[in-house]
Parts: structure tokens; sequence; C-alpha cells
């Protein structure tokens, strides 16, 4: 049977509330996304809509290269999925997208972990509260806690996942490029070159 790849992006951005979180829970890198490619050009998570405003929290469709996230520093997972349960994922996000305008940024929910109560709201999601409800019906991502309660380090400690990078997000595609062409035969170096080169005049 065929395997697709979704990737976790963890990132610490340094803004108040981040570091908030990571006092109280003694761990880095306290906002997780979910991509589905590995040039990261498509990345979903719950986090500020208006990157100026903390409080404009809702689902977004993030930029990695972006002024807000290209300095965050960060930690990039990969996990091998079925093809069946690729599909439901980005179909679920999809119908999120979709409604996007309905739902919002689940600040009650992280009083939730603080007191480890499950508090329960429609359509409202913290950050790793919505990748793990997205990811829930996976048999090779299973967690112990409910969703309302799993934390970014909860999803980064599962044994499932394989890490492909840790640095400042902005410098991943640079990484990327490196890890490439070490990996090709030396005919395939010139096109590789030529191909992001192209990607890159094309995409400004």
């Amino acid at each position: 049977m065929r395997e697709r790849t979704i990737y976790f992006i963890f990132t610490d951005t340094g803004t108040y509330l981040s570091r908030m979180i990571n006092l109280y829970t003694n761990k880095s890198l306290n906002h997780v996304s979910i991509g589905f490619d590995h040039e990261l050009k498509e990345v979903y998570s719950f986090g500020r809509v208006n990157p100026k405003n903390p409080f404009s929290g809702g689902f977004v469709r993030e930029d990695i290269r972006g002024e807000f996230l290209k300095h965050a520093n960060s930690a990039i997972y990969a996990l091998n999925v079925t093809e069946l349960e690729y599909v439901q994922i980005r179909h679920h996000i999809k119908e999120i997208e979709k409604r996007s305008a309905d739902y919002k940024y689940n600040f009650i929910g992280l009083l939730g972990i603080a007191f480890k109560i499950e508090i329960r709201r429609k359509n409202a999601f913290f950050c790793s509260q919505f990748v793990a409800t997205v990811m829930q019906d996976t048999d090779s991502f299973k967690l112990s806690k409910p969703t309302n309660l799993v934390t970014p380090s909860d999803i980064r400690e599962n044994t499932e996942l394989k890490l492909l990078y840790q640095g400042r997000l902005g410098d991943y595609p640079k990484y990327q490029l490196r890890e490439e062409v070490l990996d090709l035969p030396k005919q395939s170096l010139i096109h590789l070159v030529s191909k992001k080169v192209k990607q890159l005049v094309f995409s400004r």
C-alpha cells in the first residue's frame, strides 16, 4: 500500500504567550503545525490570524518564510501514513478551512491544560488540540490523552515521528537543498539547482 508523509512543525516564536507556556510546561517549541509537502508550502494550525495581534486567534494557513515565523526556533518531524489516512486528514482540515470564520482560538482550553481539566468548546482549538484532532484516527499516531489536553510536547514525543531538521525555521529550505544535493548522484546536481532557482524566481 502506498504511503504518504505528514510533517509536524514545532516552533518557538518568542512571544509573550509562548514564553508563558514555556515557563509552565518547562518545555520549548510550544507551537505545532501540520504540513503536507517537504518544502512546507502547505502548513496549517491554530494561532494568530494577525501576526501583530496576539488575541486575533483562529484557523491559519501559515507561511514559514513570513516575518513572524522565519526567525523562530524550530524542529521538523515526518510521519508516514497510508494514502487513505492522508486523504482523510486533508479532508478534515479542508472542511475546517471552508468554515474558518466559525472557528476561534481556544484560549480557555489552555487553562484546562494548566489545571488538567477537560474543557470542551465547540469550534475552538489551540494548536496541539487541532493537530491531535485531525490525526486521531491515524493508526501510527496514538496519544494517551484526550485531544483537549494534548500539548505540543506530547505530539513531539510520539516514537513514530522522524526528526528531519532543528534550527531557525527560515533556514529550512536551504537545509533541504543541501540534503538533496548530498543524496543525489552527480549528474542530477545541475538539474536540482536549476529547479530550485526556477522555484525561487517564479515564487516571488
